[in-house]
């Protein structure tokens, strides 16, 4: 046993800390969610919760990942569904950006420039790097397979999937385009990147 747990015990803590981290998170953010917030529900002491994370930000990112892999399969969809890469391009950004607009986790995170920040801190610019990387990964596979069959155009599939993962930012300029125009606006950019990149 640690800290007077037991390993079931452990587990059972652990995962109602997610629970209520990610329904606290999205709600209110990382900076208005405090500890006393996230174990009172659990019933456990704030000083508790380091055994545990060593931050919130520790158990924001955890969340993240979660999320990250039960939304993956979804959204990775078009890909696999869809042979011409103009209409995958489509599926794939509007049901990201449908998510990023919708989820609450998501939308809060996004549309929060210091909890970007806040969460950007907690890594190293290598770190920062290999994030970036990693989330191209899951979909440049089937950009490269494009590229080299020459149904996709760019200096190199790499820049082509940053190209199509970019257009997702558009999200943080919501109010700046107009509420009103906004998503008229964000699916026509869509379809134009996505025509454009597969001229």
């Amino acid at each position: 046993m640690s800290g007077g747990f037991s390993d079931a015990e452990r587990e059972r803590i652990r995962e109602q800390l997610v629970v209520e981290g990610r329904e606290l998170f999205s709600r209110y953010g990382l900076s208005k969610t405090t500890l006393a917030d996230l174990t009172e529900p659990v019933g456990i002491a704030t000083s508790t919760f380091y055994q545990f994370f060593d931050s919130k930000e520790e158990l924001y990112l955890e969340i993240l990942d979660r999320e990250g892999e039960r939304l993956l399969p979804e959204l990775l969809g078009p890909f696999e569904e869809y042979d011409d890469p103009e209409t995958a391009i489509v599926g794939f950004l509007t049901g990201l950006m449908d998510e990023i607009e919708t989820n609450p986790l998501l939308h809060q995170l996004v549309m929060d420039a210091d909890e970007l920040d806040r969460l950007r801190d907690q890594h190293t610019e290598a770190e920062l790097r290999e994030e970036r990387e990693e989330s191209l990964a899951y979909f440049l596979p089937y950009v490269e397979a494009w590229y080299e069959a020459g149904e996709v155009d760019g200096p190199s599939p790499e820049v082509v999937a940053n190209a199509i993962r970019s257009v997702s930012f558009l999200t943080l300029h919501r109010d700046d385009i107009g509420r009103d125009r906004y998503r008229e606006t964000r699916d026509l950019v869509i379809r134009a990147v996505a025509r454009g990149l597969t001229a």
